[in-house]
């Protein structure tokens, strides 16, 4: 898209741009580590958190965690529900310390209708015999009188640590119910005619506890339900040691040009949003946040050799981390194989230990290899360190010394039509850090800034890696405009909140 000139100083410029080194290189985040590749229901896919873009929502903040990769529309007869014995937790560092301050904490409960299910009279003689499938006809609004099983979930929101005693409940801003009906997921068109108008009756007002604006309790929104996968990378191509022509990755037959489409196109995920007002976020004079989104399970579990669909199995113990996803790819292209279960279990005031993988980073030098002998930037990277560890001044720095996706909530939004799925990477001057704000490109409301949906992040990071923003001495191939030959855009998205569109159906009812 062609966009208008922003208004922002050179300095917030620069330093906005400085972000996309902490985050590597590609884009998601799906199945990044050995151990969580047991455990899907429970593997954090992407985070996006943006000032809200839909129009008149400018006061409030999104941030939507996506889990449980790779959903095949058709994947019956159980599809994709969550898992009631793990924590799902979305984190804000709102003061600096590289600690959550605020955690949303969703747990999970899947129900069969009626205590033990759907059943049918079947005979002569006469029985009622329990079905087998999670939905006995068709559902229409708000009748849920043929799903045979009823997913539902609550929120509470800890202050000041996720662990500490006696959280919050989020409750529903009608009839104050702490309890909340995730939709099914979207079986097919022939059991849910309209699933976007179903699951939209799944999406609530909410109040924030411990915050009050005008003396009354803070509303927000939130939507927790399957949705289309939103991401685009190439990734069969990518972890295939980019397999694929050099004139392709290159740029050299144009972004998008080789596009033979998203693999992802086909996919659906599941989606935790919030949209929260800015000022419930925000604590005193810091107008950064930091968010990541976390998963944990129980430490300890014993099969049941006698089953039920509530308790196949008997958990306990402390709650253990196996997800962490902040910036997008962090673990699968930056972090060494033998540490990314550690890096799934670590919290990001211990990022620290990682640091190597910063400086030296080795998908550069992969690149390298595979394409450009002698083209890879100069080692150490200094300039990743404090993009990665320590957030950037002017913009993101806000004391924290921890990798997680810093948002300034200062900084004005850039509502979708004039959006640009390059980001703050087009506010630059090719081959040069030197910010030219008249530039069409230009907006810095765009990844690294946050991240918005449509923000083609694969794109943004591999020019980084690559060198984009050092000198040619440092990094003789910056000004190549690398691409995996997938675009991510706006026009993908909703222009409204829960942004990410309506999944793709298991089956399609054909026409008469």
């Amino acid at each position: 898209m062609i966009k208008s000139t922003k208004t922002v100083s050179a300095l917030a410029l620069a330093t906005t741009m400085a972000l996309p080194m902490s985050g590597g290189v590609q884009a998601s985040s799906h199945r990044e580590a050995p151990f969580i590749t047991s455990m899907p229901k429970v593997d954090a896919t992407d985070l996006y958190t943006f000032r809200s873009y839909e129009p008149n929502r400018q006061d409030f903040v999104t941030i939507i965690a996506n889990y449980y990769p790779l959903q095949d529309p058709g994947g019956g007869p159980n599809f994709f529900m969550m898992d009631p014995n793990a924590l799902y937790e979305i984190h804000i560092d709102n003061n600096g310390d590289a600690k959550e301050d605020m955690s949303f904490q969703f747990r999970f409960k899947n129900d069969l209708a009626g205590g033990t299910g759907v059943a049918l009279d079947i005979g002569p003689p006469a029985m009622k015999v329990e079905i087998p499938l999670i939905n006995a006809g068709e559902t229409v609004g708000a009748d849920r009188s043929k799903l045979n099983v009823k997913e539902t979930y609550t929120v509470k929101l800890a202050r000041n640590g996720r662990r500490t005693a006696n959280p919050a409940d989020v409750v529903n801003v009608t009839g104050d119910a702490k309890e909340f009906v995730k939709p099914m997921d979207y079986i097919g068109q022939k059991s849910f005619p309209n699933y976007a108008e179903y699951a939209k009756a799944h999406q609530y007002d909410i109040k924030i506890p411990g915050c009050e604006i005008a003396a009354k309790p803070a509303q927000g929104r939130m939507f927790v339900g399957q949705r289309k996968e939103g991401f685009a990378v190439n990734v069969g191509v990518i972890f295939d040691l980019i397999n694929a022509p050099a004139a392709v990755v290159t740029g050299t037959m144009g972004r998008g040009a080789p596009n033979k489409g998203n693999p992802l196109e086909g996919k659906n995920v599941t989606t935790l949003a919030l949209e929260l007002p800015i000022a419930c976020v925000l604590a005193g004079a810091q107008k950064t946040i930091g968010s990541w989104t976390t998963a944990s399970v129980r430490q300890a579990r014993v099969l049941d050799p006698k089953p039920t669909f509530a308790r196949p199995a008997l958990e306990g113990g402390a709650w253990t981390q196996v997800s962490r996803l902040s910036m997008p790819l962090v673990n699968e292209v930056i972090i060494g194989l033998k540490d990314k279960n550690l890096f799934n279990a670590s919290e990001p005031s211990g990022d620290g230990q990682f640091l190597r993988y910063v400086t030296h980073p080795t998908l550069a030098a992969l690149i390298n290899s595979l394409f450009m002998p002698a083209k890879a930037p100069t080692t150490p990277r200094d300039d990743l360190v404090a993009a990665f560890l320590t957030g950037v001044e002017g913009v993101n720095k806000n004391g924290s010394t921890a990798e997680m996706q810093r948002l300034n909530l200062s900084l004005p939004v850039t509502l979708i039509e004039a959006q640009n799925n390059l980001g703050a990477l087009g506010c630059f001057k090719p081959g040069s850090a030197v910010v030219d704000t008249a530039l069409p490109t230009c907006d810095p409301a765009g990844f690294p800034n946050g991240r918005r949906p449509g923000d083609d992040t694969v794109d943004i990071e591999l020019r980084v890696m690559m060198g984009a923003l050092l000198p040619a001495d440092k990094a003789p191939a910056g000004a190549v405009p690398f691409t995996d030959g997938v675009l991510q855009d706006d026009s993908d998205f909703d222009n409204a909140f829960p942004y990410l569109k309506t999944p793709l159906p298991g089956a399609i009812t054909a026409p008469m």
